[in-house]
């Protein structure tokens, strides 16, 4: 047999390990030890049992979104694709994630709720209210006991003193607390006393911030007409109250700072908005002062009857250039005159009168004729037009020796119209009676 490299026979192992299905998406649970981290923020640690350890790492990306800080002693679940390290032949677990064992069910029931509340719109940006910029008033819905409630004092009390907190006491941990919590809130909401409301508590396990992936209390945040900001755990702590709240702190201190104003950077900034109000109106004084000068100097100012003047005489010189045109436009209209004056008496009227009489009286006589011999002729073709007709009239039939035969004012034409007792009139000549048929 052929030997080979000890880096050959790593990278087959490493290869066969990686195309195992069962090695590529595995889940471990044990007890953290050796934890390091390094400066670009991977973690190196092993997982260990009573007489076995295993090698694993973190990287920066999944490590970013760790819900604790991982530690010597913590039992956790790691989930991630096993592998080799070449370097040294170290089989390895390169972890996608890691949460606390025991967590793995809230965890999934976290996830399930999330992606509900999410899907329904609960959490869109588009429903979240605007923080106040200087509440008269700020509500605090935490445990009256512990450093939240000193530390959201503090705070205010530094950035501007005299500011009111109104603590709305609940407990913050536990089964019970969900509907405490609600309850709180609705009574700030009844009271209506504050601008701006802080739901907060230190920092605690998965466990312990669990209460605050209540649904009914996601809910309840919603629906609230007051801002809330939701202060809940340490930076790396994230609950559902925190994505549907209307503004999320990394913790109770710097939910007070986002609440409360700084009362002397108010000051300030009214300062120096007075200093630059007062230095803009006064360069808008100097500038209307200078546009009065420049106005004052023009000369219709200075010297108002100079321009009267000029308008006098450019009104004299078109009064002078009018009357030349209508005197133009007079004689014009006097010579268009002669002219028409001396046509008209150059021709002959009475000539010309005299001339359309006669040619009136012809058209006269010619339209005379003409209409008598239309006449004439429509006589004489009505003539015999009636001749024709007294000729092929029944009157003319009768004096030949004929007939007619009426039966209810109509001519009888043939002898089937007549019926045995039909009653009919008989017309002749010189008259007529009559009959009934047999």
């Amino acid at each position: 047999m052929k030997p080979i490299s000890v880096t050959e026979l790593n990278k087959y192992v490493k290869n066969m390990i990686q195309e195992d299905g069962l090695l590529s998406d595995v889940a471990v649970s044990g007890e953290l030890s050796n934890v390091r981290r390094s400066g670009p923020g991977h973690y190196y640690f092993t997982m260990k049992e009573e007489s076995s350890l295993l090698r694993c790492v973190l990287f920066r990306g999944p490590a970013m979104s760790l819900r604790f800080v991982p530690r010597d002693g913590i039992r956790v679940i790691a989930r991630g694709r096993c592998s080799l390290y070449e370097p040294d032949g170290a089989f390895q677990l390169i972890c996608d994630s890691l949460t606390e064992d025991g967590t793995g069910k809230l965890f999934e029931q976290f996830e399930a709720l999330k992606k509900k509340l999410g899907e329904e719109g609960l959490f869109n940006d588009s429903h979240k209210k605007k923080i106040p910029f200087l509440p008269k008033k700020v509500g605090a819905i935490t445990s009256p006991g512990g450093a939240v409630i000193e530390d959201i004092r503090n705070v205010s009390g530094r950035r501007f003193p005299g500011m009111p907190i109104k603590l709305y006491s609940c407990p913050v941990q536990g089964t019970d607390a969900p509907p405490q919590i609600i309850k709180a809130l609705r009574q700030a909401i009844a009271e209506n006393e504050c601008d701006v409301l802080i739901i907060a508590r230190g920092g605690g396990s998965f466990e312990d911030l669990f209460c605050f992936n209540d649904e009914a209390l996601a809910r309840e945040i919603y629906n609230c007409p007051i801002p809330v900001i939701s202060a809940v755990g340490h930076e790396t702590d994230f609950t559902i109250c925190d994505f549907v709240s209307d503004r999320r702190a990394p913790t109770p201190s710097a939910a007070a700072e986002i609440a409360v104003p700084e009362k002397a950077k108010i000051i300030s900034d009214l300062e120096l908005m007075r200093s630059r109000m007062r230095r803009t109106g006064e360069m808008r004084i100097d500038n209307i002062k200078r546009t009065l000068a420049l106005l004052k100097a023009r000369p219709v100012f200075t010297r108002p009857m100079s321009m009267a003047e000029a308008r006098a005489q450019q009104l004299d010189g078109k009064a002078l250039r009018l009357k030349a045109l209508i005197d133009a436009a007079y004689a014009g209209g006097r010579s268009d005159l002669g002219h028409l004056k001396d046509r008209f008496h150059a021709s002959d009227v009475k000539s010309a009168l005299a001339a359309k009489r006669m040619e009136f009286a012809g058209t006269r006589g010619r339209l005379e004729n003409a209409s008598g011999e239309f006449m004439h002729e429509k006589t004489a073709g009505i003539g015999l037009l009636k001749g024709k007709l007294e000729t092929l009239g029944p009157v003319n039939v009768l004096r030949r020796g004929y007939s007619l035969i009426e039966k209810d004012g109509a001519l009888v034409a043939d002898s089937d119209s007549l019926k045995a007792g039909d009653l009919f009139r008989v017309i002749m000549r010189d008259g007529g009676f009559n009959a009934e048929r047999k």
